[in-house]
This record gives structure tokens, sequence and C-alpha cells, in this order.
């Protein structure tokens, strides 16, 4: 299989999950090498992400690794088997790869929980209120830019009303800040709080609002995405920052996380009292 010369952030977490299978029975890359038939170095590309990797393949290795948790290894299988190409791929070279791998992120998530405390989530956006995020962006980005931006924000939330496979569920943990600062002015924002409510309604969204009377919550106040994977040890955590999305999946780091959502959870308001504190704001505008 020929390698990749920029491979997803999903490829890599696949081949790292590979790497640490390897190494938490001891084995060297030679090893692997040998029961696949290759040389080290295109092992050592799989485990990078650089070099695809067949389920068979993947399902010796486990083997070989002693590795019996039948889930995860399937969970592996499935993530080396998409043979379709996703809706966020036909973007390749016109985005930066880090708001594709946000897509692809979500798209395969399990369950999603996401903490902001200056925008609405970008699931949760409408078209105006998303464009005056970009516009406000240093340097500046074209117009052109910005509309494909806005247009592939809007695109990712479709995973919420999908029908196969089944959608995941959200749960969004706003602060109050975020719902009175008003990108792209007052008619902007008391629409995107109405969109925000309605969204609250479905079935698989909750949307729970920290008060400012909550005083200080835990983190650096940037925004923070925990994707569940299929088995538990492929969650993943996404940080927003000033110079683009990280990834992390280290059990130190999710587990870190986990608790940040645990104590969101346990201090934003219920969803109907959120909802009536929103409606409370944009009336207010």
């Amino acid at each position: 299989m020929p390698t990749r010369p920029a491979p997803t952030e999903r490829q890599k977490r696949l081949g790292a999950e590979l790497r640490r299978m390897r190494l938490a029975t001891g084995q060297t890359t030679e090893y692997a090498a040998g029961l696949l038939g290759l040389d080290r170095t295109k092992v050592s590309n799989m485990e990078a992400g650089v070099r695809a990797i067949s389920p068979e393949r993947i399902r010796i290795l486990a083997s070989n690794y002693d590795c019996a948790d039948k889930a995860y290894i399937d969970a592996l299988v499935a993530m080396a088997d998409a043979r379709k190409r996703g809706w966020w791929q036909q973007y390749r070279g016109t985005l930066p790869q880090g708001l594709l791998d946000v897509a692809e992120l979500e798209w395969f998530a399990a369950r999603l929980r996401s903490y902001q405390t200056v925008h609405i989530p970008g699931l949760l956006q409408l078209g105006e209120y998303a464009r005056a995020i970009f516009t406000a962006a240093l340097p500046p980005l074209p117009k052109s830019e910005v509309e494909l931006r806005v247009v592939q924000r809007l695109r990712r939330q479709q995973l919420l009303d999908r029908e196969q496979p089944e959608p995941p569920r959200y749960t969004a943990y706003i602060h109050e800040w975020a719902l009175r600062m008003q990108f792209g002015g007052r008619r902007a924002m008391r629409e995107q709080l109405g969109h925000l409510c309605e969204s609250s309604e479905r079935d698989n969204v909750d949307v729970r609002v920290l008060p400012v009377e909550a005083g200080a919550f835990p983190g650096a106040g940037h925004a923070v995405l925990y994707a569940d994977g299929a088995v538990p040890q492929l969650d993943t955590v996404q940080l927003d920052s000033a110079h683009g999305g990280e990834f992390t999946h280290s059990e130190a780091q999710l587990a870190k996380y986990r608790s940040h959502m645990e104590w969101w959870h346990a201090r934003t308001l219920s969803p109907q009292d959120s909802r009536d504190l929103i409606h409370s704001i944009a009336r207010q505008l």
C-alpha cells in the first residue's frame, strides 16, 4: 500500500494504537515486521499512520500481542476498513486539515460532549454567527475562504440528524457569557439564541448553561470537545487554541477531561432551566 503524505488524525490514531498494543507486550518493530512479512520501515510507517494497514493484519498483530479485547480489536478493524470517503474529504486542499479532522472525529464518535466559554458550539451555530467568527480572524481571511469555512461548519451539523448510523448524543455545556457575546450583532445573536433553544429540544441534544454565579471553572477557558470512541480506549479530546485544534488521547489527559465534563455537568443548569435563561437573554437583545 502506498504511503500517505498527510495522514488524518483518525489514521494517526489507529497507528498509535497499534504501537501502544505492541509496546504493552514489549515487542519490537522487527518482531511485528516478521509477523507481517514486511520490513521494519513499513511497520513504523503503519504505526505513524503514514501507511495503511489491512484489517487482516490488525488481527494478526492483535493475536500475537495477546490482546483478547474483542471489542477493542473490532473497533481498530473498523478504523482500518473505512472504504467510503467521508463528505469532509471534498474540502481537502481547500481548508486546513484540522477542520477536516474535527468533522471526521465527530462523525465517528459514539457520544459528544463539549464546553464553551466564548462561542456557541460549532455544531449548533447558524451561518451568520459562524461568519462573524471567521471574519474576525487575524490575519483576515479572504471572503471566499470565510464562506468556505461557513459552509463546511454547517455541513458538520448533519450528523445530528442523520439516520444511518444512529446520530450521536451531544451534550453542550455553555458558559452564560458565551450567550451574551454579540457575534454578528443583536439581530444575529437573537436568532442564534432562538436556534440554540430549538436545537436543545432534539432528543439527542442537551444544552446546559453555566451561570455566571457559578464563579470559577476548570481549564484555561478554551473550548474542549470530548468524543467517545467505539470503546473507551479510543476516546479523543480536541482542544481549540489560537494556532488551531489539538488532539490528545493519552489516558492521563482523557481522565483529566472526563473529570472536567463531570464538573460542568454537576454545576450547569438543567436543560429546561438553561432554555429559560437563553430565552431571557434573547429578550434583552
